[in-house]
C-alpha cells in the first residue's frame, strides 16, 4: 500500500513539474514574440510560432495525465483540487502560447516602427513576464499575498491597452500598421487576463476558496 501511495504522490509531483515546464515554455514564447516586434529579422517571429506546437503538446500531455489520475486513483478532495486547477492552468497557458504566436504572426505581416506604440507594447509584455516570474516564486513559497498582488497588477496591462487603442498617433501615418499594433495590444491584454486566471486557480488550490470570495 505504501508503494502505491508513493507512486501516486510521485505522479502528483510530476504533474506540478509538467505545469512548471509548460509555464517556462510559455514565458520563452512571450519573450520571442516581444523580441520579434523590435527586430528587423523575422526569424524570432517564426521561432515563436514554431514553439507554440510544443506548448500545445505539453497541454495535451497534462490533460491526459489528469484524466488518468482521476479515473485510476479516485483522489481525495485536496488532490482533486490540484488536478482540476491543473487542467484550467494548462488551458490558460496554451491560450497564452496562442496569443504569443499571434503577436509573432503580426510581425510577419507588418513592422511597427512607431516608438510611442512599440514602447507601450513592450511594457505590456514585460509586465506580463514579471507577473509570470513572480507567480512562480509565489507558488514555491505558498505566498498568497503575492498571488493577490499579481492578480491586481493586470489592471496596469489593461490601462496600457486602452492607451494604445485610444491613440490616433499612429493611425494618421499608416492605418494598416495601426490596426496591427492595436491587435498586438489586444493579444497582450489577453495574455494578462490568462495569467490572472492562472493566479486565481493557484489561489483556489492553496486556500480552497475562490478568489472572488476574497474581501478586497
Amino acid at each position: 500500500m505504501a508503494i502505491i501511495r508513493q507512486k501516486y504522490e510521485g505522479q502528483l509531483d510530476g504533474l506540478i513539474k509538467d505545469l512548471r515546464r509548460l509555464g517556462l515554455h510559455v514565458y520563452q514564447n512571450i519573450e520571442f514574440a516581444l523580441t520579434s516586434l523590435s527586430e528587423e529579422d523575422r526569424n524570432f517571429a517564426r521561432e515563436s510560432i514554431a514553439r507554440d506546437k510544443i506548448v500545445n503538446e505539453l497541454e495535451t500531455e497534462i490533460n491526459e495525465k489528469v484524466i488518468m489520475l482521476i479515473t485510476k486513483q479516485q483522489p481525495i478532495a485536496t488532490d482533486l483540487r490540484l488536478m482540476m486547477a491543473a487542467l484550467k492552468i494548462a488551458s490558460d497557458f496554451e491560450r497564452i502560447g496562442d496569443n504569443a504566436a499571434n503577436i509573432a504572426e503580426i510581425r510577419l505581416r507588418a513592422k511597427i516602427i512607431d516608438h510611442y506604440v512599440l514602447t507601450r507594447l513592450n511594457t505590456m509584455g514585460k509586465l506580463a513576464l514579471l507577473m509570470l516570474k513572480d507567480l512562480n516564486d509565489a507558488v514555491k513559497n505558498n505566498d498568497v499575498t503575492l498571488i493577490k498582488e499579481i492578480i491586481e497588477r493586470d489592471k496596469d496591462i489593461d490601462d496600457l491597452y486602452k492607451n494604445i487603442v485610444n491613440t490616433t498617433y499612429l493611425i494618421d501615418n499608416d492605418p494598416f500598421v495601426a490596426g496591427q499594433a492595436h491587435l498586438a495590444a489586444r493579444h497582450l491584454e489577453r495574455i494578462g487576463d490568462h495569467i490572472t486566471n492562472i493566479a486565481e486557480n493557484i489561489y483556489f488550490f492553496i486556500t480552497g476558496n475562490r478568489y472572488e470570495s476574497y474581501n478586497k
